[in-house]
C-alpha cells in the first residue's frame, strides 16, 4: 500500500498546512458551518485540525508510526464527515426536497468516508487477527462501494451543476462528461460490491480522480490563487486518490483459497 500511503499522507499534510495558512476550515470539504453560523471558537478548532492534519499525515508515512497516524486521521475525517450531516435537514429546505439533493449531501459525506475507510484499512493492516482483518476489508470495501455509487448518482442527478465544472475546452460539452463520469463512478461502485473486476474499477477510479485534478481542479488555483476552497479542493482530491490506490491495492493482495484435495 506503500503509494498509495504516500500519495494519501503527503496530501493529508498539505490540506493540514492549507487550513494552517488561512486559519480557516476548507468550506467545501470540512464544512463546519453547516452546524451553524456562529461556533465558538471556531478559529480555534481550525487550527487545532490543520495541526491534527499535519500530524497524523505525517506519521502515517512512517512504519513505527503508521497505525497511530492512521488512527488519528480516522478520527478527524469521520469529524468531517459528521459536518454533513445537518445538510440532510437543511439542504432540502433550501434547493427542495429532490433526490439529487440527498444524494449531493450523501456525496459529500462520503467523501470524507472513504478517507476514513483508508485510514481504517491502513491501522489494521498489520494485525494477526485475520478475523477482524476480513472484518474490516468488507467494511472498507462497501464504504468504496457505496460511496462510489453516491458519487456516481449525484453526478447524474445533478449533471448542470457537474457540468459546471467542466473546462469549456473540453470537446463534446460539459453535460456529456458529467454524464459519462457519473456512469464511471456507478459502474466502479458496482464492481467493487460485487467483486467482480473490482482491483481494476478501484485502479480506474483513482485515474480518474487524478485526471479530475489535471482537468479541473489545478485550474482553479491559476484562476484564483487566494482561494482556500481551489488550494483545499486539490489537496483533497489527492487525498482521495490515495484513499483508492490504498484500497485497491488491499483487495490485490488477496490470496486464492487452496484447491480442495481430491477425496480419497
Amino acid at each position: 500500500m506503500r503509494v498509495g500511503v504516500y500519495v494519501y499522507g503527503l496530501a493529508t499534510v498539505a490540506a493540514g498546512i492549507l487550513d494552517l495558512v488561512w486559519g480557516e476550515f476548507e468550506a467545501a470539504h470540512q464544512p463546519i458551518q453547516a452546524l451553524g453560523d456562529h461556533i465558538p471558537g471556531q478559529t480555534i478548532l481550525a487550527y487545532v485540525a490543520a495541526i491534527w492534519l499535519v500530524a497524523g499525515g505525517a506519521a502515517i508515512l512512517w512504519q513505527g508510526t503508521a497505525r497511530a497516524g492512521a488512527v488519528a486521521l480516522a478520527l478527524i475525517y469521520l469529524a468531517f464527515a459528521a459536518f454533513w450531516l445537518p445538510r440532510f435537514s437543511t439542504a432540502p429546505r433550501v434547493l427542495g426536497a429532490r433526490p439529487g439533493v440527498y444524494l449531493g449531501v450523501l456525496g459529500g459525506a462520503c467523501t470524507q468516508l472513504i478517507l476514513v475507510a483508508a485510514a481504517v484499512r491502513v491501522s489494521v493492516a498489520a494485525t494477526s487477527e485475520s478475523e477482524w482483518v476480513g472484518r474490516v476489508a468488507r467494511a472498507v470495501r462497501w464504504v468504496f462501494g457505496v460511496s462510489a455509487l453516491a458519487f456516481g448518482l449525484a453526478h447524474l442527478t445533478g449533471v448542470r451543476d457537474t457540468a459546471a465544472m467542466v473546462p469549456t475546452w473540453m470537446p463534446l460539452g460539459g453535460d456529456f462528461w458529467a454524464v459519462l463520469t457519473g456512469i464511471a463512478f456507478v459502474l466502479a461502485g458496482i464492481a467493487i460490491l460485487s467483486g467482480v473486476l473490482d482491483v481494476l474499477a478501484a485502479r480506474l477510479l483513482a485515474l480518474m480522480l487524478l485526471i479530475f485534478s489535471a482537468v479541473a481542479l489545478v485550474p482553479l488555483i491559476l484562476a484564483a490563487p487566494g482561494d482556500h476552497v481551489a488550494w483545499g479542493s486539490n489537496a483533497y482530491n489527492l487525498t482521495a486518490v490515495g484513499a483508492v490506490l490504498i484500497f485497491a491495492d488491499s483487495i490485490a493482495r488477496r490470496q486464492p483459497l487452496p484447491a480442495r484435495l481430491p477425496a480419497r
